[in-house]
């Protein structure tokens, strides 16, 4: 009797190995999830930057108003007919001036005069 119920222990051991140690273990799939989570979350980012930068493309194509805004914000344009002015805040110190006294043409634009 006592070399039975060894017997059947030993079967219940080796039913049991792959369930834990074997390739497709419990804590393998346990870790695969969690792995699965954070890839479903950086695809979920992903999607959203994409969405972000075909709406910002889409915008660029077909609007000359997001295109002057870029151009404003990212490379100091000002039109032909405006007065470029410069707020600095108190703290901040004075930008340097030229040695002959004149300013650059983009801060020096004056309004064309009106009929």
């Amino acid at each position: 009797m006592r070399w039975v119920t060894m017997l059947l222990l030993g079967v219940l051991l080796l039913l049991q190995w792959p369930l834990w140690f074997g390739e497709r273990s419990w804590p393998q799939v346990r870790q695969l999830r969690v792995n699965l989570e954070a890839q479903h979350q950086a695809n979920d980012q992903a999607r959203q930057q994409n969405q972000r930068l075909e709406d910002e493309a889409h915008d660029l194509r077909h609007g000359m108003q997001a295109v002057q805004d870029r151009a404003r914000r990212e490379m100091g344009m000002v039109k032909p007919d405006e007065i470029f002015v410069q707020v600095l805040p108190a703290s901040s110190p004075l930008p340097p001036t030229s040695p002959t006294g004149s300013q650059p043409a983009a801060n020096t634009a004056k309004p064309k005069p009106r009929h």
